[in-house]
């Protein structure tokens, strides 16, 4: 498939004005292909050549201006049309398109549990050409009104009001302007809730074997639903500019959710058939907030070419953390986004593979390079170097600047250019500058404090209480961005509770980085603790003096904000990352004070890095013993803290990652026989397979175990739990089977290859999967050319040897670098993989000296 190039969209766009699209599609063709008619109304502004996109099962015919065309010129995925004459035209195109099972173009799911079929579209960023032929790029904006003929029974949901005509046929109103990528159809028989809000029709949409789960969800999600669209009506002076807001959760989806205009996909993980911790909960609520967030940014305004992607999804990024502290009950977003997202964005800007939140457009030169660019970088640092914006804008300004743009640009396209216009026409700041500085660079900023009492030369700051004592504080800045940020000195507090000793607030105050070059004086003997970028609202890796890094050796759990505690705990990420904090350290640091840490997201976060990173790839095997048994003895402390039951969300954090890293079966077996953790929780379906999964690892547990749990079982969370357990498996036959199964016989979908490949790679089986190192390489590069690029970044996610950490690894991965043959997706994987790798050995070997 031929992939476009910034310069063809360029050409074409400067032919083309695309007026309408009228699409009939017919699902009730059989299950492999659907039918799809597609009449265009264009006009070409000047005489010149073009094509349009289409990819078939077949073509069947193809006219222009009622002019029958040859079909057979179809070339790949394009069909040329040259020699169009200047003026209004019409072309038709009627095809049999395959449906997909990797979640690309038109999905199409059988869910086991019932036997109900559902389809749904996913088009980013260049799939339209899987569901019906489009001009295909997102500056040709046109209105699109669409037809379908479903089995009787099913429901389809689209862009607009979807009216049921009789007999299986839907017909969706036609939409505003918009970008062919943001076109959706979900079908099948749904269950539904449906409301109305401000005027507008509501609607939130899962399989039927879901809803019995959606239904005791519904409340919440609608009430966030209303909450953010209220908030953003407070923050936009443009109204939500689509006649519904249906949000639908859909089987094996690859993304989180997708922005489609008034038809919001997610996965429909979001609805929980198991219990959760509060932290999930706000982690929906905030993807919830995020894509309609998009219904402005992205959707109303949208981008002109893919080099501006970071618009969409830094600007979505930073509104869903910051409208849903705003309007709900979940206050505390800016701690999940600290620990879970940023440490993803400074991961991504360390490896090679880093680029500019807004790359030059000439580093985007077609889509295949710019779905590369939907990374930590486009999000999380994107959405910090947003909140850093504000903090140094403030937040009237920002909106200002962003009203103006929408206003300017409603139904059309925008740039990154048009972007900083605007906001600069709401400020005497110089945004050009700004930009400059944090969205054309790569890499982070080391803030790094040295504290100490003022020299001689230097202005004493008042005296505090009269004792004539200041102590003085210097940044030092590696790097090139200016930082506006807040500095926090705790003091030692008096405390009557167990535990590490409290801190207390003493002061804040704010500081650009960089300064005048002369230290700042404050008033005081020396604080125990000075926490740069303290309320995290800069992107920049912090280091703390001495003294103040050994108060949080000892004290991390008794500062009193969970967002310090952040900071903090990032700073112990990053350092071990960086070879300057060894692993037992950090491990200690977390077995000392996450049996006090009240916030959820920072004990999952700290347990998920210890766990999957600290123990599992930066720990040298002879100190392995030792690094698990912390983990299991932290999750112990934890389980026995919530024997109360006054923390379920706390005990199921504990209880899951006691499963992860137990090393004897024991325990879990009773636990598994029983149908409950002895204090509670009971076991729902996600507990038995996490413990399932864990057994096979162990070598505790057979095929006939995993195929009881199916049977009893038998969703589609149930059969991506089986493929986990048998991949899993510490066997060389079971090893064999799952390898085929991910490489050779390709029919696994998206979900369950992935499931697959989790289970594959386990620590401790290297005797059994040692000889796959090598393997993996050309079986992956041949896979990603078959397969596509949603496969080819699942296997380069889940299918990479990620726990083979020894140089022969490393090299193996580096020499399959150089082979022709890899694809941009796989390729971009391998290298942040192998990226990682390095990192990890370089741990290890500072841990060694």
């Amino acid at each position: 498939m031929s992939v476009l190039t910034r310069d063809e969209a360029q050409t074409r766009a400067q032919i083309l004005d695309v007026e309408r699209y009228t699409i009939a599609l017919d699902l009730t063709t059989g299950e492999e292909t659907f039918d799809s008619a597609t009449a265009i109304r264009f006009t070409a502004r000047t005489a010149g050549d073009t094509f349009v996109e289409v990819q078939p099962a077949t073509l069947r015919s193809i006219s222009l201006d009622g002019q029958p065309l040859d079909p057979a010129l179809l070339d790949g995925n394009r069909y040329p049309l040259p020699g169009l004459t200047a003026g209004p035209h019409e072309l038709r195109v009627d095809a049999a398109m395959h449906y997909s099972r990797t979640g690309e173009g038109m999905h199409r799911f059988t869910d086991p549990t019932d036997g109900e079929t559902y389809l749904y579209t996913q088009l980013f960023m260049d799939d339209i050409q899987r569901v019906f032929a489009a001009f295909d790029q997102p500056d040709l904006k046109s209105v699109f009104a669409i037809d379908v003929t479903a089995p009787e029974g099913w429901t389809v949901l689209g862009n607009g009001i979807a009216e049921h005509t009789g007999q299986g046929r839907w017909t969706i109103a036609p939409t505003p302007l918009i970008s062919t990528y943001l076109v959706a159809i979900a079908a099948g028989p749904w269950h539904s809730i449906t409301t109305e809000h401000a005027g507008l029709p509501f609607g939130i949409h899962c399989r039927r074997s879901l809803a019995p789960y959606l239904d005791a969800d519904a409340d919440e999600i609608l009430d966030i639903t209303r909450a953010c669209y209220d908030r953003y009506h407070e923050k936009f002076d443009e109204p939500y500019p689509f006649d519904s807001y249906d949000q639908a959760f859909v089987p094996e989806f690859n993304a989180g959710a997708m922005e489609n205009p008034g038809l919001v996909t997610f996965r429909d993980e979001f609805i929980y058939r198991s219990a959760v911790t509060d932290t999930e909960r706000q982690t929906r609520a905030m993807v919830i907030a995020h894509e309609m967030a998009h219904m402005w940014f992205g959707d109303l305004v949208t981008l002109a070419w893919w080099d501006d992607i970071w618009l969409n999804e830094s600007f979505a990024e930073y509104m869903g953390y910051q409208t849903l502290t705003e309007a709900t009950r979940f206050t505390d977003t800016w701690v999940d986004f600290g620990v879970a997202r940023k440490g993803w964005g400074y991961d991504a800007d360390q490896r090679p593979s880093t680029h500019p939140v807004a790359p030059d457009p000439d580093a985007v030169p077609d889509t295949a390079s710019a779905l590369l660019n939907f990374d930590g970088i486009s999000y999380a640092k994107g959405a910090s170097a947003l909140r850093q914006l504000v903090a140094w804008l403030g937040e009237k300004d920002f909106l200002a600047g962003i009203n103006a743009h929408f206003a300017r640009h409603k139904f059309a396209n925008a740039t990154l250019a048009d972007f900083i216009d605007n906001l600069a026409s709401a400020t005497d700041r110089d945004v050009h500058a700004w930009a400059g500085q944090w969205l054309r660079t790569t890499g982070i900023d080391t803030l790094t404090a040295e504290t100490g009492t003022p020299a001689p030369t230097e202005p004493s700051g008042p005296p505090a209480n009269g004792n004539g004592q200041s102590w003085a504080l210097t940044v030092t800045r590696d790097g090139s961005r200016p930082h506006r940020i807040t500095v926090g000195a705790y003091d030692h507090a008096l405390g009557t509770q167990a535990g590490p000793g409290r801190l207390a607030l003493r002061d804040r105050f704010e500081i650009d980085v960089p300064g005048d070059g002369t230290p700042t004086i404050r008033p005081g003997r020396r604080p125990a603790l000075v926490v740069l970028n303290d309320g995290d609202l800069t992107y920049a890796k912090i280091r703390l003096d001495t003294a103040s890094w050994d108060t949080v050796l000892t004290d991390l759990s008794g500062i009193p904000d969970a967002l310090t505690r952040a900071v903090l705990w990032n700073t112990a990420r990053d350092m071990v990352r960086d070879g300057d904090l060894a692993p037992a350290t950090y491990l200690a640091t977390a077995r000392t004070h996450l049996p006090y840490e009240t916030d959820l997201a920072l004990v999952q976060g700290v347990l998920s890095f210890a766990a999957g990173q600290v123990v599992d790839r930066c720990t040298i095997p002879e100190d392995l013993p030792a690094a698990r048994a912390t983990l299991t003895d932290l999750c112990r402390d934890l389980i026995r803290r919530t024997e109360d039951g006054s923390q379920p969300g706390l005990r199921l954090i504990a209880v899951r990652h006691f499963i992860d890293a137990a090393t004897q079966p024991d325990t879990l077996r009773s636990w598994l026989d029983e149908g409950t953790v002895h204090g509670g929780p009971e076991l729902d379906p996600e507990l038995r397979w996490r413990i399932l999964t864990r057994l096979a690892v162990l070598g505790a547990t057979d095929e006939a175990a995993i195929a009881t749990e199916l049977a009893a079982d038998p969703s589609a969370t149930g059969r991506e739990g089986a493929a986990r357990c048998r991949a899993a498996l510490p066997t060389a036959e079971a090893k064999a089977a799952a390898w085929d199964a991910l490489f050779t016989d390709d029919t696994l979908s998206n979900y369950l290859f992935t499931a697959t490949a989790q289970g594959f790679w386990q620590p401790g089986q290297e005797d059994v999967t040692g000889d796959y190192v090598s393997r993996f390489y050309p079986d992956a590069i041949a896979l990603a050319a078959r397969r596509g690029p949603a496969i080819a970044e699942a296997a380069g996610r889940y299918a990479f040897p990620v726990y083979a950490v020894d140089p022969e690894s490393l090299g193996t991965g580096l020499r399959a670098l150089e082979d022709p043959a890899l694809t941009p997706a796989l390729r971009r994987k391998l290298v942040d993989q192998l990226d990682d790798l390095r990192r990890a050995l370089a741990v290890r070997t500072s841990a060694t000296g």
